[in-house]
């Protein structure tokens, strides 16, 4: 009998037949112009603010600075982001700073807190007390993070009374999905999200979840970024975070950060815009109910 035949295999396909999540890969330019349009719930609030945290080494940062280059239509560096290997195991943003977005040469009604990352170290009631604090307005821009101990009332960075405009009305978890597997950090990680949600949720803040580097954790999206939606590994990525974290997948989005470009990409400011849309959709919704930590 002949012995060329090659040998099968069981392995799942990496790439599903057809795309789970509905996206339109051409709705750039309106969602751009939605955003550039946007008008804020509340009369009294000028600028709606979003507060940004996660693991460390995510691309946290360069999420912020992402957005910011969508907008722009250019690779711009607002927010400093490291890329050496000592990122992944302490946080390179060490103070509270606050980013205006700006389209072209307007001003957009939106704000991005950019906060120190979690850090997969003993679970303690530091780290999300703080982020707690600056949701609720009470962290003053440049606010430089400790690691022993939360802003205490009373503190030179410590805002008493803070009005709508100091707080955020959505908080966006950007999570890599190039690690995110479960391991005993992810587990510290998730338990420090949890604690940060059981700590808001009685103030109905909206939660939105950023899965970043997709391209380091899937080939297909590696090689065609417009098969995000139909890689078998970034939807198992995506739900593992819902149901870990507790954010339903609809608030999930799968993006690529900027990060080695000298040009801006459409298919990339796409995936950004449409983030983006809900998160501020989401934190409009909120403002619209007022003060968030009442």
């Amino acid at each position: 009998m002949g012995g060329g035949s090659s040998k099968q295999t069981n392995a799942a396909p990496e790439e599903l037949d057809k795309a789970w999540r509905k996206f339109d890969w051409g709705q750039k330019e309106v969602l751009k112009r939605h955003l550039e349009r946007f008008g804020l719930s509340n009369p009294d609030v000028t600028s709606i603010k979003i507060l940004v945290a996660g693991q460390i080494g995510a691309g946290k940062s360069s999420f912020v600075n992402s957005v910011i280059c969508a907008f722009q239509g250019e690779i711009v560096c607002e927010a400093l982001a490291d890329a050496s290997e000592s990122a992944v195991s302490r946080s390179f943003t060490r103070r509270l700073n606050t980013y205006h977005i700006r389209s072209e040469d307007a001003e957009l009604p939106f704000e991005i807190i950019d906060i120190m990352g979690l850090e997969p170290r003993n679970i303690s009631e530091r780290e999300p007390d703080d982020i707690v604090k600056a949701i609720y307005g009470h962290v003053k821009d440049g606010y430089k993070f400790s690691e022993e101990n939360s802003l205490a009332s009373g503190s030179e960075h410590y805002n008493e009374t803070p009005s709508l405009s100091d707080q955020a009305f959505c908080l966006v978890y950007v999570i890599d999905a190039n690690t995110f597997q479960l391991c005993k950090d992810d587990e510290i990680i998730i338990q420090k999200l949890r604690n940060i949600r059981q700590k808001i949720s009685d103030n109905a803040i909206p939660q939105v979840i950023v899965m970043a580097k997709v391209d380091d954790a899937c080939p297909l999206v590696k090689d065609d970024i417009r098969k995000i939606y139909t890689s078998k590994k970034i939807k198992e990525r995506m739900e593992l975070c819902s149901v870990n974290v507790g954010v339903p997948l609809s608030h999930i989005f799968p993006v690529k950060n900027y990060h080695d470009e000298i040009d801006t990409d459409d298919d990339v400011d796409v995936l950004i815009f449409k983030a983006f849309d809900q998160i501020v959709r989401s934190a409009n919704a909120r403002l619209r109910r007022g003060a968030s930590n009442q």
